[in-house]
């Protein structure tokens, strides 16, 4: 059985042989990324497929929001590089849901639950973020809840 860890390091083997600059060094990063999880704690422990996505849309959001800061800055040359690093990560994510399927979603996620005020907004994110299930920024996720709790 594959994992998206030896799907990584095969495609970052591949983009080396084809030098591929912008994809083994990415790859090279997220890797890295992965492994620094790995030995987070007391003892090193290989990651699940869902801890691995964990670690990637992490890492594809630091280079979003490095692309912004950048752009901000008048430094466009490194935000086009963030960009193309977050590119290459998107491509071993779940597709983004986009805001009417996360609308759904979310109602579903809330009238299961029974959620309807504001002092129920930690768990009503918690069953909201495991509807959603990474196919959603937190930040859209939390934004939807409040929306549909009234607050």
């Amino acid at each position: 059985m594959s994992t998206l860890k030896d799907t990584l390091t095969t495609d970052m083997r591949t983009a080396l042989k084809a030098r591929d600059e912008l994809t083994t060094s990415t790859l090279r990063m997220a890797l890295a990324a992965i492994g620094n999880a790995e030995v987070a704690g007391k003892a090193k422990r290989d990651l699940s497929d869902d801890e691995v996505l964990a670690v990637l849309t992490r890492e594809a959001k630091k280079r979003r929001e490095a692309a912004v800061a950048f752009a901000d800055a008048g430094r466009s040359e490194q935000a086009a590089k963030e960009t193309a690093e977050g590119e290459v990560l998107e491509r071993y994510l779940p597709k983004q849901l986009g805001d009417e399927e996360l609308a759904g979603l979310v109602a579903d996620a809330l009238s299961a639950g029974g959620f309807t005020g504001k002092a129920q907004m930690g768990p009503a994110m918690k069953a909201a973020q495991a509807a959603v299930a990474g196919r959603a920024e937190g930040g859209r996720v939390a934004a939807e809840v409040r929306r549909q709790l009234g607050l």
